[in-house]
């Protein structure tokens, strides 16, 4: 391995610019291939026939995921949120109008089991529903009509243990390219040096050649920097005359280089083109980010060289209502709003996500634990009826496993390797959970004391299998890339340590494990450890700042997602920093005083009970002379409280055992005003909460009111307020959303993790008080107007222009 406040995130997103984003192929010109697209949920083998009747099928736009078109049923799997798989068709007629040699299609992502077919023939089948793949369309194809069938075979929903969406659900791109290109792929950089005065960037460069001829062939790889202004470049010949793939390699110096880092992500460009007989015949662009990357046994990790903690948290794919497609703004909102509570890392939980994600990550100054998948060669245990309860389902990814782990190892790492943001490959997620499916004698020793793993089943996998596949694994990583770490997220510690699963990683990652820290560092003073899973209590946050040897932490979760759900009613895990619709919970602005940078207060409330939440809601509507408890989080040193202005909680310290302060008072209606303050009582931070009346009106508010027409989503907060605007955080209104104009509602999400209403609707109740619309232009020009109505309160109308 080689070195390697919410007003604010507001307007990051309004500055924010959306352009359009080219697929990571790394050759010929990529175009979206999302419109005309038909659809049914049926099987018939004579569907990839072109000349089978489609006039009937649904038209839609891709990407689409059709399981969040279904209804949410009890007798639906848990694991998956409660909502149907089955299979789809989609079709697509298209006709080649440009004259360029090779046509390729490239899904970005389709769950699962997919067949792709033009005009009746075979291009491949991917059962991996979360890798990136392409086809080459060019033997297949002919003049007028041409006919795409896609099989998407989810049929085995309860194939994991979260929500997967199903369907065609990333982009899907036509690709145009001469007979010699660059390969799918093909164009990767590193930084081989980096100092302050100088950084040499490695450039590879694969070239497929699909005709054997005499050409002479050059490659050129140009460096720029933000301003356009080219600080580097370098041209060398390849052998041109053979068919197949040819590689070459450059080396660019760059003078006092600017670093890629999470407060000033510096992004340059690369731009490679491909020469025949010095005429340029391909070329592509990638970001380059120069950061170093250091990781020690005894000091943790360091960025740049600046020793820090990693405070990351883990996430899933899906947006709430919006299933598994999730516009770029969208994701946009969530990293920014995970930024702003202190998070600086984000782990893929556990597959490839979609390519915008990473750019993102790139952009905004975030760090990405890529990982591969969640399980091996034996399924694990999915759950039907609510967490841990009844029989479990073993549907899953194991069935092919062994035909096509190693390639999809390798494509996640060379379609992502560009990234300066991912600075560790990690090859599975507990996929040595002991008894689900592995065992070990271990696991009967005195000194494990852990009784739900049930002791020692001789009869199930033996757990030394793991380190085998874990070497074939991390092979394939650094037959791509050794400029970043391998590492894999341990469930059961004491078993992998007596495999060799240590030995094929460069970097462990503990779940749920913190008390296995410093007797392993003991036993193993040369492992690189780290929290790759861990609750968001304070206890777990301090397993990691108070030693200097574990370099952080991933959080179980960043947000709320679909599935892994309890016994009905229950849409997801609620576990989330960031609930359904990215708005932070409680839980998240405690995280915010254990992990922001700058000063932050929070005061939620309940009825007075013996401990202390982190899930307290901000709400001040209670019963006069109700004995209350009032919780502030805070980063400052010491915090009091004021009710219209009089002190009624005296100035406390914080406390470093709970990070939490707190008063005990009789309720009384008003403005309720905590101040985190320094050791000197200067205001650092505050928050406020008020009592409100009765619900009045709607209010609504957006992100951005004047949006592109293509495609481009705005999220609209729709708030109860009483007579004088304050929010009414007990209500729970039923709101109607309707749209004039050349735009569509995506959907309308409450963040209520117990309603189990129609979620493919116009209308659902606000939670807390508020609701989010996803509202997105439909490739006209014109005003929208959104209207909001609700039973007995006064409307309220929007107006998006663009």
């Amino acid at each position: 391995m080689k070195n390697a406040t919410l007003t604010v995130a507001i307007l990051i997103m309004a500055l924010f610019t959306f352009a359009p984003l080219k697929a990571q192929v790394s050759f010929g010109d990529a175009t979206k291939f999302n419109d005309g697209w038909l659809f049914k949920l049926t099987d018939d083998s004579t569907i990839v026939k072109p000349t089978f009747e489609d006039k009937d099928w649904r038209k839609l736009m891709l990407p689409h995921d059709w399981s969040i078109e279904g209804q949410l049923s009890p007798s639906l799997a848990s694991c998956t949120g409660y909502l149907p798989g089955g299979i789809g068709w989609y079709r697509k007629h298209f006709t080649i109008t440009d004259n360029a040699a090779r046509h390729y299609i490239y899904f970005e992502g389709v769950y699962n089991r997919s067949e792709v077919y033009l005009n009746g023939h075979l291009l491949g089948k991917r059962p991996n529903g979360y890798v990136s793949f392409l086809y080459d369309l060019t033997p297949y194809l002919k003049e007028g009509d041409n006919v795409l069938a896609v099989r998407v075979d989810h049929s085995r929903y309860a194939d994991s243990r979260w929500y997967t969406g199903s369907g065609i659900y990333r982009d899907v791109w036509l690709v145009s390219a001469p007979e010699t290109h660059f390969a799918q792929w093909g164009v990767g950089w590193h930084a081989a040096s980096l100092t302050d005065r100088q950084a040499v960037v490695a450039v590879d460069m694969e070239v497929q050649k699909h005709q054997a001829n005499a050409e002479k062939l050059e490659v050129t790889a140009t460096l720029y920097d933000a301003d356009g202004k080219q600080v580097a470049g370098r041209r060398t010949s390849i052998a041109g005359a053979k068919q197949g793939i040819t590689k070459a390699s450059l080396s660019l110096k760059v003078n006092n280089p600017r670093r890629w880092d999470l407060d000033s992500p510096y992004l340059y460009t690369l731009k490679t083109e491909l020469l025949s007989n010095g005429k340029r015949i391909d070329g592509s662009e990638t970001k380059v980010g120069l950061r170093t990357l250091n990781f020690d046994h005894n000091k943790g990790f360091a960025l740049n060289g600046k020793w820090m903690k990693v405070k990351g948290v883990c996430l899933h794919h899906d947006a709430g209502v919006l299933g598994a497609v999730v516009p770029e703004e969208v994701w946009h909102r969530r990293l920014v709003n995970l930024k702003e509570i202190g998070v600086n890392a984000i782990r893929m939980s556990h597959n490839p996500q979609a390519p915008v994600v990473y750019n993102l990550c790139d952009k905004l100054g975030l760090l990405i634990m890529d990982e591969v998948s969640d399980e091996w060669e034996f399924p694990k245990r999915k759950w039907v009826k609510g967490w841990n309860v009844g029989e479990p389902s073993f549907d899953g990814t194991a069935d092919f496993f062994e035909e096509w782990i190693e390639r999809d190892v390798t494509d996640m790492v060379r379609r992502d390797r560009n990234h300066p943001s991912i600075f560790l490959w990690s090859i599975g997620n507990e996929v040595d959970y002991p008894n689900d499916p592995y065992s070990h004698p271990i696991l009967d020793g005195s000194t494990i004391s852990q009784p739900m793993f049930g002791g020692y089943k001789k009869d199930a996998p033996d757990a030394m299998r793991i380190g085998m596949i874990a070497k074939r694994l991390s092979a394939c990583v650094r037959a791509v890339d050794t400029s970043r770490p391998t590492t894999g997220a341990w469930a059961g510690v004491v078993m992998s340590n007596q495999t060799a699963y240590a030995d094929a990683i460069d970097v462990v990652g503990y779940n749920y494990t913190e008390d296995r820290y410093d007797e392993d560092h003991a036993t193993y003073p040369k492992r690189v450890i780290y929290g790759s899973e861990t609750r968001s209590d304070i206890d777990a946050w301090y397993a990691v700042k108070n030693k200097e040897f574990i370099f952080g932490q991933f959080i179980w979760t960043g947000t709320d997602y679909l599935g892994e759900s309890g016994r009905w009613p229950s849409r997801g895990l609620y576990t989330g920093l960031l609930d359904f619709g990215s708005f932070p919970k409680p839980r998240g602005y405690f995280r915010a005083s254990l992990w922001s940078e700058k000063p932050t207060t929070y005061i939620g409330t309940y009825p007075k009970h013996g401990h202390l939440s982190v899930d307290a809601w901000d709400i001040w509507n209670y019963e006069p002379g109700q004995e209350i408890r009032v919780v502030c989080y805070t980063n400052a040193s010491q915090a009091r409280l004021l009710l219209d202005g009089k002190e009624v909680g005296s100035m406390k310290p914080y406390d470093e055992k709970t990070g939490i302060i707190y008063w005990d008072i009789p309720y009384q209606a008003g403005e309720l005003r905590a101040e985190g303050c320094d050791k000197d009582g200067n205001v650092l931070s505050s928050y406020i909460i008020k009592t409100s009346g009765r619900a009045y009106a709607l209010r609504v508010s957006a992100d951005r009111t004047t949006l592109s027409k293509d495609r481009a989503t705005a999220h609209l907060t729709v708030e109860v307020v009483d007579e004088n605007g304050t929010i009414v955080k007990l209500g729970d209104n039923e709101i109607t959303c309707t749209i004039e104009g050349p735009a569509r509602l995506l959907g309308l999400e409450g963040s209520n993790n117990s309603d189990m209403s129609d979620y493919t609707d116009n209308r659902h109740r606000v939670y807390h008080g508020r609701l989010l619309a996803y509202i997105q232009t439909t490739g006209a020009e014109g005003v929208v107007r959104v209207k909001f109505t609700s039973p007995l309160l006064q409307g309220v109308e929007i107006t998006l222009n663009n």
